[in-house]
């Protein structure tokens, strides 16, 4: 697949020859900025009048010399430092800037700054795309800021692409590239395989469609080292199945492999920064397809776990690949184990579509992860893993279902099914994502999102020091 993050990559640039004209940028919040303004003299208040500049986050202004030529931006912001750049880079005219005088995080002003840049521009060969560069004189900041900007960018940019163009194959051939580029181990399990190698959970969902279901698995590292697996949930398509969605219900189906997206996003960066763990990555790669051979409702399948399931509906079909995965995930013993899924409208019923809801079985676990988002702006919501609610997926002939009448709970239930097939002991974490945007703001377009990303990757560098 192309790599689309190139041009977002050449935002955040170190200081070079080819950089004499900088601009700065002197980013205050509403306090400091009042300080600021009566230092000026009053042809820059004018000028600042002329603009109606008011001392309110999100304003920005322009200072210009005595030829005309731009001299220095004011912007003001306040709270987190992330979006405060984003709304100011995609309005500056092409050209090099560096920020002076703000005692924010350097990185996260950054990435804001990158992020207010992106655009998906694969099927728009003609679009004509001028960024403004923001020059970042130490090299540790600069490389911190475009590790997390690759991240973010290529998991929007895998969640924005058509299932045409990102199905099942797809994934594998992301996966295998990132295997090739840091020296680790690629397998996968395709096809009929699938019921050769135990994963009949993951063959029954995908196997109506014209591609191949898959399990991919990625690894790294030394066998010294604590052992992370990442597990997330690549339905690259979801018709819904013989349950078929409406055409509303549909149209965005594309990024129900969100969960795959942010996971192998999150692979790379953690190899990128050097966390000293031992890395496995695991992606149920398959479209729920409607078909002769698809799965149907009231059907009984066998899973990894020796669990028989009862399909209540085959719109719940997210956590029956995830099922097979995170048994076999903890097979290996993980010291750690994450899922990642685009897993229940419920969720997004709960928690409207900004809000990831978090579900853990370890209280430290939990803490960190909800630390984390609140330090880097990328915030979740813990859910209970309240186990009564089990019996909304009672089954009278098999052991379990994957779906119940009740629409009570639709989210929590999720999260129990998948907890019947982690190991008593395993320390886990599932985060039900809605992977996308609605609208239009700064630094978040409409399209594919990297919900979570940034708070396990704060949470895991937090556990897990570089080697």
């Amino acid at each position: 697949m192309p790599n689309y993050t190139s041009s977002i990559l050449s935002v955040l640039i170190a200081p070079s020859a080819a950089t004499p004209k900088i601009t700065p940028i002197l980013l205050l919040d509403p306090d400091a900025m009042e300080a600021h303004l009566a230092s000026l003299n009053s042809i820059e208040r004018a000028q600042l009048a002329s603009q109606q500049f008011t001392v309110k986050p999100g304003s920005q202004a322009m200072l210009l010399n005595a030829d005309g030529q731009l001299e220095s931006m004011l912007c003001v912001f306040a709270g987190s430092p992330l979006y405060a750049l984003a709304k100011l880079s995609a309005s500056l005219a092409p050209g090099d800037y560096q920020l002076v005088q703000s005692d924010s995080d350097l990185t996260a002003l950054a990435l804001g700054f990158a992020l207010g840049s992106y655009q998906f521009t694969r099927y728009k060969p003609k679009a004509q795309i001028t960024t403004a560069r923001l020059v970042i004189t130490d090299p540790k900041t600069l490389a911190r800021a475009q590790a997390l900007t690759h991240a973010v960018a290529s998991a929007r940019d895998w969640v924005n692409t058509p299932t045409e163009d990102l199905g099942p194959e797809h994934l594998s051939q992301l996966a295998q590239k990132i295997a090739q580029k840091y020296s680790g181990s690629f397998s996968e399990v395709v096809g009929d395989s699938l019921l050769d190698a135990r994963f009949p959970a993951i063959h029954a969902v995908g196997r109506a469609s014209h591609r191949d279901p898959r399990l991919i698995e990625l690894s790294f590292g030394s066998a010294e080292d604590p052992l992370v697996v990442l597990v997330g949930k690549g339905v690259c398509f979801d018709t819904g199945g013989l349950d078929m969605k409406a055409s509303d219900g549909m149209a965005l189906m594309k990024k129900d492999m969100g969960g795959a997206a942010v996971a192998l996003a999150l692979t790379e960066l953690i190899l990128q920064t050097g966390l000293k763990i031992r890395l496995k990555l695991l992606l149920p790669a398959v479209e729920n397809a409607i078909g002769p051979n698809a799965y149907r409702p009231g059907e009984v399948i066998a899973t990894r776990a020796g669990i028989s399931v009862e399909i209540g509906n085959t719109d719940a079909e997210g956590r029956v690949v995830l099922g097979d995965s995170l048994v076999y995930a903890c097979e290996s013993a993980p010291e750690l184990l994450m899922d990642f899924a685009t897993l229940t409208g419920a969720a997004r019923i709960a928690l409207g579509p900004d809000l990831p809801a978090l579900f853990c079985n370890n209280e430290k676990l939990a803490a960190d992860y909800l630390r984390a988002g609140e330090q880097t702006t990328d915030r979740l919501w813990r859910m209970p893993l309240w186990r009564p609610y089990l019996s909304y997926l009672k089954s009278n002939i098999a052991d379990l279902a994957n779906a119940g009448p009740s629409k009570m709970a639709g989210c929590i239930s999720a999260a129990l099914y998948l907890e019947r097939f982690v190991r008593e002991g395993t320390v886990w974490s599932h985060v039900d994502v809605y992977s996308w945007n609605d609208g239009e703001r700064p630094g978040r377009p409409a399209g594919g999102e990297a919900q979570g990303l940034r708070a396990v990757f704060q949470m895991l560098k937090t556990r897990y020091p570089k080697s």
